[in-house]
C-alpha cells in the first residue's frame, strides 16, 4: 500500500501524516457532530453550582455550529488530518453533552460536594475542544473567513479557560465544611447555615427534594456499595434538608412513592386526593390550609414548625396558619378503605395536656414580652429566660414573639448589668435571627453594637452565642460591612484566640463570613487574626485546621493581609501540612501556598527547599481533585522560579 500523500502546505521536515482509520464516511461524521451539538444544546436548566460553566460551554457549542453547518453544506473531501481533528472534536462534544446532562438532572448535593471534580471535567472538555480545533485546515475545508475568525477566537478563549484561576465558591465550601463537621451540638446558628445551603442549592420545595431523592437513588445504584463514606455524606445532607423543610421522609433507599400502609396490596390504585402531598401516605386526619390544599395534620404541622410560611405544593404564601379539618374527604377515605379492606395506620393522638401547654404558651408570650420591659429585675430575669426557651421551640413561637414587640424589648435588655440576663437575651436574639425578617428588625433596632459589647465582656456562653448571633446576622450582606465597621472583628479574634472550643468554632465561622467582604479583610488583619489563626492550626486537638486555612486563603487575596501572612515561617507550616496533613489539609494548604507563591516567587522558592517537588508530584496524581489542580499549578509556577 503506498504511503499517504503529504497534505498541502506541509513541510518535508514534518514527515508524512499518519493514516487514519475511518469508521464512517465524511458526510456521516459531520452529521453526527451536528446531532451531538444540537442534542447538547437542548439542555437549558442546570444546577446552580455549575450554571456559569454550563452557560459558557453552551455558548461555545453555539459558536462551533456554523463551522459544522458550512462543512455539511460544502461537503468537501476530508483529508486525513481534517478527519482526525473532526473525530477528536466529536469526542469532545460527546463529553460536553454528558457533562451538561449531569448538570441538568444530577444530584445537586453531589455536584456541590464534588464541585472541584466537576470543574476539572469542564476543563478537560475545553482542552479536548482546543486540541481538536487548533490547527484545523480551514482552507482545505472551504470554510469562510468569518466562521474561521469566530472559531479561532473561541479557541483562544478555550485556552484561557484551561489556565483560569480557582473559581471555588468559598462561602459554599465553608458552609458544607461546618455542616458536615458539626454532627453534635447543633444549634440555631447551624440551622441558619443549612437554610442558606438549601436556598443556594435550590432544595427547599417538596418537588425539589423529591427530584433530589430520585437523583441520589441513581447515584447509590451506580456506586453499588462503593464510596460508602461519600454516599453517607450525601444522604445525611439530604435528610437535613428534608428536616428543615418539614418533610417526614428519611430513607432514600426506600420507595418513596409507595405508601407504607399499602405494602401488602401494591397493585391497588389509590385516588391521588387521598394521599398527603408531603408524605405520600393515605391521610388519616386531613386538614385544609389557607390556599385550599389538603394535607395530613402532622405533616403540615411539621412543615409549619420548620419555619415555612408557604403551601408545600403550590408555594403560595399562606394568609394564615389555621388548619381546618376536611371532614368530607376523611369520610370518603374511610369508605374507600372499608370497601378495599385497607387498614389505616393509627396515629397516637397528641396528649391533651401538651395541646393545653401549647395554647398556654401562645397566651403567655404577650405578657412575657411586657415582663421584659418591667422595672423589676426579677420579672425581667424570669421573662427573658422563658422567651429564650420559647424562641428555640418553634417558628410559630418566634413569629409570635416578633409580632408582639419582643425584638425591641430584647434589644433593651442587651445592656443589662446582669450577666445571666445578657446571656438569655443574646441567645433569644440568636434563635429569632433564623428568620430573615427578624434579622432586619434586630439590625434596625441597633442591636449590633450591644451584641459586640457582650462578645467583649459577657459570660463564656454569652460570648459564644454573641459570636453565633453576629454570624447569623451577617448572612445579610449589608450586615457584614456594618459588623466590621462597628468593631466586631476584634472581639471575634479575641474569642478565636482565648475562647472555649465551641467559642472558637463560632468565632471562626463568623470571621470567615465577615471577611468575604473586602474591607473586613484589612480590619481582621489589624485585629490580629493572623497569629490567632496560627494558634488554631497548631492546636491539633481543636480540629479546625481546614477552617483556619480557608480564612487564610480569603485573606491572602488582599495585598495588606498578604504582607503579614507571607512569611517564611508560615510557608514552612504550609509545607508540613502538605507533607503530613489530611487530604483536605493538603488541598487547603496548597491553595494558600499557590496564592502566596503567585504574588511572591521567593516564598515559593523557600518552600521548594524542603523537598516539596516530590510531594507535589504525588498529590498531582493521587490527591483530591482540587489538590491535584493546585499541585499542577504549583509545579508549573516552580518551573518559572
Amino acid at each position: 500500500m503506498p504511503p499517504p500523500t503529504m497534505p498541502p502546505g506541509a513541510s518535508p521536515d514534518e514527515g508524512p501524516e499518519p493514516s487514519v482509520a475511518r469508521e464512517m464516511d465524511d458526510e456521516d461524521l459531520v452529521e453526527e457532530l451536528l446531532v451531538t451539538v444540537n442534542s447538547a444544546r437542548a439542555f437549558a436548566e442546570f444546577r446552580r453550582t455549575q450554571r456559569k460553566e454550563c452557560a459558557n460551554l453552551l455558548r461555545w457549542l453555539q459558536l462551533v455550529l456554523p463551522l459544522l453547518e458550512e462543512l455539511r453544506d460544502a461537503a468537501p473531501r476530508l483529508t486525513d488530518d481534517a478527519y482526525r481533528r473532526l473525530t477528536l472534536l466529536g469526542r469532545a462534544l460527546a463529553a460536553a453533552r454528558r457533562l451538561l446532562r449531569s448538570c441538568n438532572d444530577g444530584s445537586k448535593i453531589f455536584l456541590a460536594l464534588e464541585s472541584e471534580t466537576v470543574l476539572t471535567k469542564f476543563r478537560n472538555v475545553y482542552e479536548k475542544m482546543h486540541s481538536a480545533l487548533d490547527g484545523m485546515p480551514y482552507a482545505e475545508l472551504a470554510i469562510s473567513d468569518e466562521v474561521k475568525e469566530q472559531v479561532e477566537l473561541m479557541n483562544t478563549q478555550l485556552m484561557r479557560c484551561q489556565k483560569r484561576a480557582d473559581t471555588q465558591d468559598m462561602e459554599l465550601s465553608m458552609d458544607l465544611m461546618v455542616i458536615l463537621q458539626n454532627k453534635e451540638d447543633e444549634r440555631n446558628a447551624d440551622r441558619a447555615i443549612l437554610e442558606r445551603l438549601a436556598k443556594k442549592l435550590e432544595l427547599q420545595t417538596l418537588a425539589e427534594l423529591r427530584s433530589e431523592t430520585k437523583a441520589i437513588k441513581k447515584i447509590i445504584n451506580e456506586r453499588n456499595g462503593q464510596q460508602a463514606d461519600s454516599t453517607k455524606q450525601i444522604i445525611d445532607l439530604l435528610n437535613k434538608f428534608k428536616e428543615i423543610a418539614g418533610v417526614d421522609e428519611k430513607n432514600v433507599l426506600g420507595d418513596v412513592s409507595m405508601p407504607k400502609s399499602l405494602n401488602k396490596c401494591p397493585s391497588l390504585v389509590i385516588p391521588n386526593d387521598f394521599l398527603c402531598p408531603i408524605t405520600l401516605e393515605i391521610m388519616t386526619d386531613p386538614v385544609i390550609v389557607a390556599t385550599g390544599q389538603t394535607y395530613e395534620r402532622r405533616s403540615i404541622e411539621k412543615w409549619l414548625d420548620s419555619g415555612e410560611r408557604t403551601c408545600p405544593k403550590s408555594r403560595q404564601p399562606l394568609a394564615h396558619l389555621s388548619l381546618a379539618p376536611n371532614y368530607a374527604l376523611k369520610n370518603l377515605i374511610l369508605q374507600w378503605c372499608e370497601k378495599n379492606m385497607v387498614e389505616l395506620q393509627k396515629r397516637e393522638p397528641e396528649p391533651a395536656a401538651e395541646q393545653d401547654d401549647n395554647q398556654q404558651r401562645k397566651e403567655d408570650i404577650p405578657s412575657l414580652v411586657e415582663g421584659m420591659s418591667s422595672i423589676h429585675p426579677d420579672v425581667q430575669r424570669k421573662a427573658v429566660k422563658k422567651i429564650r426557651m420559647l424562641s428555640k421551640e418553634s417558628p410559630e413561637n418566634r413569629s409570635l414573639i416578633a409580632d408582639n414587640g419582643g425584638i425591641p424589648a430584647l434589644i433593651g435588655l442587651l445592656a443589662s448589668p446582669d450577666k445571666k440576663v445578657q446571656e438569655n437575651t443574646v441567645t433569644s436574639l440568636l434563635n429569632l435571627s433564623i428568620d430573615d425578617k427578624n434579622k432586619q428588625l434586630i439590625t434596625r433596632g441597633g442591636a449590633i453594637p450591644l451584641i459586640i459589647e457582650i462578645l467583649r465582656n459577657g459570660s463564656p456562653e454569652a460570648q459564644e452565642n454573641s459570636a453565633a448571633t453576629l454570624f447569623s446576622l451577617s448572612m445579610l450582606d449589608e450586615n457584614k460591612a456594618a459588623i466590621g465597621s462597628l468593631g466586631g472583628l476584634a472581639p471575634l479574634v479575641e474569642l478565636l484566640r482565648n475562647g472555649t472550643a465551641r467559642g472558637k468554632k463560632d468565632a471562626a465561622t463568623a470571621i470567615f463570613n465577615l471577611v468575604l467582604t473586602p474591607q473586613n479583610k484589612a480590619r481582621a488583619t489589624h485585629a490580629g487574626v493572623v497569629p490567632a489563626l496560627l494558634g488554631v492550626i497548631d492546636d491539633k486537638g481543636l480540629g479546625m485546621v481546614d477552617e483556619a486555612l480557608s480564612i487564610f486563603l480569603l485573606l491572602s487575596s488582599h495585598a495588606t493581609c498578604r504582607a503579614e501572612i507571607g512569611t517564611t515561617a508560615f510557608v514552612e507550616k504550609l509545607v508540613r501540612l502538605i507533607k503530613d496533613g489530611t487530604p483536605k489539609n493538603k488541598e487547603c494548604a496548597l491553595s494558600v501556598l499557590l496564592e502566596l507563591g503567585t504574588n511572591s516567587k521567593p516564598l515559593l522558592v523557600h518552600g521548594l527547599r524542603f523537598g516539596l517537588h516530590e510531594d507535589l508530584s504525588k498529590i498531582s496524581k493521587n490527591g483530591t481533585s482540587r489538590a491535584q489542580r493546585k499541585a499542577n499549578s504549583l509545579i508549573q509556577l516552580a518551573r518559572k522560579c
